[in-house]
């Protein structure tokens, strides 16, 4: 089983490196970045989760009904990328069902950071995928974490997969800079140990960054950007789809695990 989702924010990156860059900028690049990651799903006919902000919810309407659609999950992510709040997993939530119409599921907090359990509980979230079980310098260290799914309460908790043993994590970056192969092979591993694998990306690394010096974007995130990033897309669903593996939700997912549990 394969969880392809998509953090579907407004790209706020450019203002970790010092950039006054507005959300109406963010919004133009990230709105693109969605539509080319749609037509690449479309055309190998897999569906994906989208974690959306209320923020790219309410000012990408369109976007967000292409997203349903298509046949694609909604889920949340926050309010405004930039500047989380405790207050963001109510929100969220709210904004996001008005926008699409729809009951959501999942969150996922910004960054990876934490969120509180109880407000997840508190608000009916069937599942919560903010945690990467791995070491990354500078933003966290969730090495003792479970690698895989389990429950905290009432609310299953599905992390991005790692590798076994090392946890060497398998999110956007990964496949940006490592060799292609190599990012395959290491798929292929975790699918063989765990059975699934999670993983998700970002709408602006599907937009020409190169051609941007003025985003003053570190070269591990313009590095394979743009089509050449929709190509290594393209290709990695073809070669899990080309071994037999099934695109699903996080939602089917959790009915998925919770089904088996009460056999």
């Amino acid at each position: 089983m394969i969880l392809l989702s998509f953090d579907t924010e407004e790209f706020d990156v450019p203002r970790e490196h010092g950039v006054d860059f507005s959300l109406e900028r963010g919004m133009d690049v990230s709105v693109a970045g969605t539509n080319r990651i749609l037509d690449c799903l479309a055309m190998n006919g897999v569906r994906a989760t989208f974690f959306c902000t209320g923020n790219f919810a309410e000012r990408a309407p369109e976007v967000m009904r292409r997203i349903m659609a298509e046949g694609h999950e909604v889920a949340c992510h926050g309010v405004d990328h930039w500047r989380p709040q405790a207050t963001d997993v109510e929100r969220s939530k709210q904004i996001v069902e008005r926008v699409t119409g729809r009951t959501v599921s999942g969150y996922r907090q910004p960054r990876m950071f934490p969120v509180s359990d109880e407000e997840i509980e508190r608000m009916c979230y069937r599942y919560n995928s903010s945690l990467n079980p791995a070491f990354i310098p500078g933003r966290y260290m969730h090495l003792s974490a479970p690698r895989t799914w389990f429950m905290r309460g009432s609310v299953m908790q599905i992390p991005a997969s790692v590798t076994p043993w090392v946890r060497f994590p398998l999110f956007w970056l990964a496949l940006h800079n490592l060799p292609e192969g190599l990012y395959h092979a290491l798929v292929r591993r975790v699918l063989r140990h765990d059975g699934y694998f999670v993983t998700y990306f970002h709408p602006w690394e599907f937009y020409e960054l190169r051609e941007h010096p003025e985003f003053r974007m570190p070269f591990i995130i313009r590095n394979n950007s743009g089509a050449a990033m929709v190509a290594r897309l393209d290709r990695l669903i073809k070669m899990l789809k080309g071994r037999g593996h099934h695109f699903i939700t996080f939602n089917e997912f959790v009915d998925i695990k919770l089904s088996e549990t009460q056999q």
